[in-house]
């Protein structure tokens, strides 16, 4: 069955950094659109990143520059980079898989909090 496990959140001071990591199994990783997402407490989920088959990567406008996706399909891997933290950026992050033909799915998510 399909699997993704985040890693990689925790605490960390503003303009701190961190690595997010997203472990994939059960699907076909090379040809998926991947993807990261978050939710602050009481708001909705929203888009942050995401990285096509080819490599064409795309950033929410707040997080452009400061946030790098990577994907390593060797490896099975998503990867975030979140460098120069900011406090609004306190939330769980989640990966999104989003095979070819097949209905998206969702891992269960890592904490990052920014303290000020």
């Amino acid at each position: 069955q399909v699997q993704l496990v985040e890693s990689g959140g925790g605490l960390v001071q503003a303009g701190g950094s961190l690595r997010l990591s997203c472990a994939a199994s059960g699907f076909i990783f090379s040809t998926s659109i991947m993807g990261w997402y978050r939710q602050a407490p009481g708001k909705q989920r929203e888009w942050v990143a995401q990285i096509t088959a080819g490599d064409i990567r795309t950033y929410m406008e707040s997080v452009k520059g400061r946030f790098t996706i990577s994907r390593d399909s060797a490896k099975n891997t998503l990867n975030l980079e979140m460098n120069s933290l900011k406090p609004e950026d306190t939330a769980v992050y989640y990966c999104k898989a989003a095979p070819f033909g097949e209905r998206a799915y969702w891992g269960q998510g890592t904490q990052v909090f920014v303290s000020s």
